[in-house]
């Protein structure tokens, strides 16, 4: 019986840091960039957009179709660090508590 016990025990542990986890990382900020660093935004983990930096480099009227995927690749490179960040944590939360990788969770 105890098993049981220990294993409720772990699971609302577990999910206790799930939740911890998430707080985290809807808090962070991100920071993405395109074109080396041409341009750039940060993002928190909520996937909103804080801010964007252009180089005035890359402000060409004619142009302006490279400008845009530069800004569509540097959201989407901050949007995948933060996935990939909390990805691993989770990885990690899981090893911890002694779960296997990639198990399917139900939160």
């Amino acid at each position: 019986m105890t098993n049981i016990v220990q294993m409720m025990q772990k699971a609302k542990k577990f999910k206790q840091e799930m939740q911890d986890l998430q707080e985290r990382v809807q808090r962070m900020d991100v920071d993405g960039a395109a074109g080396n660093g041409l341009v750039t935004c940060r993002m928190n983990g909520r996937h909103e957009l804080k801010s964007l930096k252009v180089d005035p480099s890359l402000i060409k009227p004619d142009d302006a179709e490279m400008m845009e995927d530069l800004i569509v690749a540097a959201i989407n490179d901050a949007r995948a660090k933060a996935e990939k960040f909390m990805s691993e944590q989770t990885q990690k939360l899981m090893s911890d508590m002694g779960l296997p990788p990639n198990m399917e969770l139900p939160f």
